[in-house]
């Protein structure tokens, strides 16, 4: 397994070492001691799994304290565009984003800490799993507007599907001004 450190302090992205032959492909999709090896103490309590039809956008959100998770985001069919933004209010990095390839080929998977929003854009129909070290709390819902001129992600598709819920987060600039 490699871990591949983002310039966001937390985030990596996981590639596996696959092994493969003419019957298929075994990996091993996490390993609690390469995980704590590369500083992830992660205490995952909750699977979640979407199905999203290619151009379908979701995010960007995050649960806020106390009911903050971390996530591990991999694909189990398909590829997306994942991305994840630093809203850690102490963080040099703060308000900038890393995006990751994430499909099936590589079956590589990224780390997303606590204090990050997530979000992604399926680039074909897809499976997208994640593995959270907290329970879901629907009042601890909160997130940043996918096109948040700010940010000025470069999601490589000028007219996504996004959910009317998706579409009325706020900016990060009305965040910042609510829960910082």
């Amino acid at each position: 397994m490699q871990f591949i450190a983002s310039y966001l302090d937390g985030v990596f992205e996981i590639l596996p070492n696959i092994l493969q032959d003419e019957r298929g492909c075994f990996f091993e999709s996490y390993h609690q001691a390469r995980f704590e090896a590369n500083g992830i103490f992660a205490n995952f309590v909750q699977d979640n799994q979407s199905f999203s039809h290619k151009g379908v956008l979701r995010g960007l959100h995050l649960q806020l304290p106390p009911h903050a998770q971390a996530k591990l985001v991999s694909v189990a069919q398909g590829s997306v565009l994942d991305v994840v933004v630093d809203l850690r209010k102490n963080s040099p990095t703060f308000g900038k984003y890393d995006t990751f390839h994430l499909d099936t080929q590589r079956h590589n998977r990224v780390f997303v800490p606590e204090g990050f929003a997530h979000g992604f854009l399926a680039l074909e129909d897809c499976i997208l799993t994640y593995k959270c070290t907290n329970f879901y709390h629907k009042a601890a819902e909160s997130g940043i507007i996918w096109n948040d001129p700010t940010l000025a992600i470069d999601w490589q598709q000028p007219a996504p599907i996004v959910s009317e819920k998706d579409q009325l987060l706020p900016t990060l600039k009305q965040y910042m001004a609510t829960h910082l």
